[in-house]
């Protein structure tokens, strides 16, 4: 647990900087919140104030409504009383922030989620040296190696070509933010009919279009018509659809999930997917460890996730890491 002299701790409403009087991606109502990213366990309402990047702006009031919002660009340095605040790239999904707090020449990082795999939809990692440095935890084992996005995204596309062959509509399950902005950005390098989307991811794809990302061509679900074969498509839609009576307009369908969670056959098998693709936008075990090395941090705080063989393992490498149990989930 951070100590009470620490630049940031833990509070009944999430993390709290003394020195600013600010908290990070609280989970209870506070006057001032710094938000890392756009996620819901991460940006919640009743926010006196929410200070962001300009790309998470739009996510907030597309998932929050009319709020107080105050942009930061990346790496824009900004007063908080007492404190120095910046915004650096995490890489996680569009706008997705680490936030740098410095009081006296001490530096800690809350670093969000974050990953270091290449994605065309969101500013990439960037390392911040720091004093402490609070890591998320959610694939932190080393079972979790993520491979090339484009390879997986590849065989999404065979497994549609197999669908449309069989009569079949592949129905992809993704998360609305982040997931399936990347697979479409990725699927724009390949020739293959528009895919077809969920209201729920539609209007995530419509912020993310404003913002200027390029995604391949959709067209929306609701508007093909009710007899309207959807064999040899593909379909995004969100994990809460599974199992729901939205799936049975589809006559005759695959089901599959793009997750790291996918990286075990086990997951996969219990949720009842028939294919699971390995897509992350968190980072694998190897990019946990090296990006912890690379900030030079000699604190580390591991939270939301699997923190325990990642806090052992540092501190085996001599590290000061201990595990910070926090509300934030685990959206993959």
């Amino acid at each position: 647990m951070p100590q009470a002299s620490d630049l940031i701790q833990l509070r009944p409403e999430g993390l709290y900087c003394p020195a600013g009087d600010f908290h990070i991606d609280p989970w209870l109502p506070v006057s001032r919140a710094v938000i890392t990213h756009g996620h819901g366990d991460h940006a919640r309402e009743g926010m006196g104030e929410y200070h962001c990047t300009p790309g998470t702006a739009p996510i907030l009031r597309w998932r929050l409504g009319d709020q107080r919002i105050v942009e930061h660009a990346h790496g824009e340095p900004f007063d908080m009383n007492g404190a120095r605040v910046s915004l650096h790239p995490a890489g996680h999904v569009l706008g997705s922030a680490q936030v740098r707090v410095e009081v006296d020449g001490e530096v800690w990082v809350a670093s969000g989620d974050y990953k270091r795999q290449p994605d065309p939809t969101c500013a990439p990692f960037e390392v911040v040296p720091c004093d402490a440095f609070i890591t998320e935890a959610t694939f932190a084992l080393p079972v979790y190696r993520w491979p090339d996005t484009r390879d997986a995204v590849a065989e999404i596309v065979q497994w549609r070509r197999t669908c449309e062959a069989r009569g079949e509509t592949a129905v992809l399950f993704c998360y609305a933010l982040g997931k399936a902005q990347r697979v479409l950005a990725e699927l724009a390098a390949f020739d293959e009919p528009p895919p077809l989307l969920h209201g729920a991811i539609a209007a995530g794809v419509e912020v993310y279009r404003a913002a200027g990302i390029a995604m391949a061509a959709t067209e929306l679900v609701s508007e093909q018509g009710a007899r309207a074969d959807h064999a040899g498509r593909l379909v995004l839609a969100p994990p809460s659809a599974a199992g729901s009576p939205w799936l049975r307009r589809f006559r005759r369908a695959q089901q599959g999930f793009a997750s790291g969670w996918m990286r075990l056959r086990g997951n996969r098998r219990r949720r009842n997917y028939d294919r699971g693709f390995v897509i992350s936008d968190h980072a694998d075990w190897p990019d946990l460890l090296r990006t912890i090395e690379q900030t030079g941090a000699r604190r580390v705080f591991a939270t939301h996730g699997t923190t325990d063989a990642l806090v052992r393992t540092l501190c085996e490498q001599g590290v000061d890491a201990k595990t910070l149990r926090t509300s934030f989930g685990d959206d993959a």
